[in-house]
């Protein structure tokens, strides 16, 4: 069975992966799992977002993205209002939402997929800043 390294990866040695975002009405936090995975072609995937605060916004929008970055390549948005994809992303990617946990899913991994995953909200200013 042929295996590919882990399609999520974070420069923290330890700890949890967090995305931050400093807002008027207080912090932000995304808290990003598994760290890691390896997963073999064929095989589904999940990865969760949990947020410490509502990410809906205007019309019932959960402003929610996932991205996907491969080595050498600047990060490709994926799935944006938490479970939309995005122009030209295979049907095999999904995205849900159950209160402020947001899931990305992957049925029938192909080893293009591998990469480092996000999930980024963008409901409030400034940009997200990601911690090592």
């Amino acid at each position: 069975m042929e295996h590919f390294p882990g399609i999520i990866q974070t420069k923290a040695s330890c700890g949890i992966f967090h995305t931050i975002v400093l807002g008027s009405s207080g912090a932000i936090v995304l808290t990003q799992t598994p760290l890691s995975l390896s997963v073999s072609p064929g095989e589904p995937a999940s990865i969760s977002c949990r947020s410490t605060q509502s990410l809906r916004g205007s019309y019932g929008k959960n402003y929610l993205n996932w991205y996907l970055q491969k080595p050498g390549q600047s990060p490709k948005l994926l799935i944006y209002w938490a479970t939309n994809r995005a122009s030209g992303v295979p049907d095999r990617f999904s995205g849900s939402r159950s209160g402020t946990d947001f899931t990305l899913k992957i049925i029938r991994l192909e080893a293009e997929d591998a990469g480092v995953y996000y999930c980024l909200q963008d409901i409030q200013s400034p940009p997200t800043v990601i911690l090592p």
